[in-house]
């Protein structure tokens, strides 16, 4: 048995969010500091092997017109340094806004910690891919 992981690769913080072992719900986990990004690896990788962890999904942040710019291609990036584990690219596109009104449904007041609008991205790239390949 193993989870999934996904990550909300952003330019300050990255949001983590975890599956449970049948691979049904998503969890948000953590929020992790970027910079440094050595550091950043470290941690996440920390955390995947700590949770068992087989698969990492990456958001991969597309414009609205179907392309990939400069951010794709940094969260491409990024996610090669993850070594050992099967590396997943989602479409992220609008999860940013959906997690804030998540959040605002919930009655939860995101503004002074960003870091909870990362991780609830990161939940919501995980459900999708987790909706996607359902057994």
């Amino acid at each position: 048995m193993y989870k999934v992981m996904a990550l909300d690769v952003g330019t300050k913080r990255i949001g983590v969010a975890l599956s449970d072992f049948l691979l049904m719900i998503a969890n948000g986990h953590s929020c992790v500091p970027r910079q440094p990004e050595d550091k950043a690896v470290d941690e996440i990788l920390k955390i995947a092997k700590d949770n068992r962890v087989e698969k990492i999904v990456v958001g991969l942040p597309i414009n609205m017109d179907g392309t990939q710019g400069a951010q794709a291609e940094d969260c491409k990036q990024f996610a090669e340094k993850l070594t050992g584990y099967e590396i997943i690219f989602e479409d992220e596109r609008l999860t940013s806004d959906t997690a804030e009104e998540n959040l605002r449904n919930k009655k939860i007041d995101f503004k002074k910690n960003k870091g909870l609008v990362d991780i609830e991205s990161a939940c919501i790239i995980l459900e999708q891919y987790l909706s996607r390949n359902q057994k």
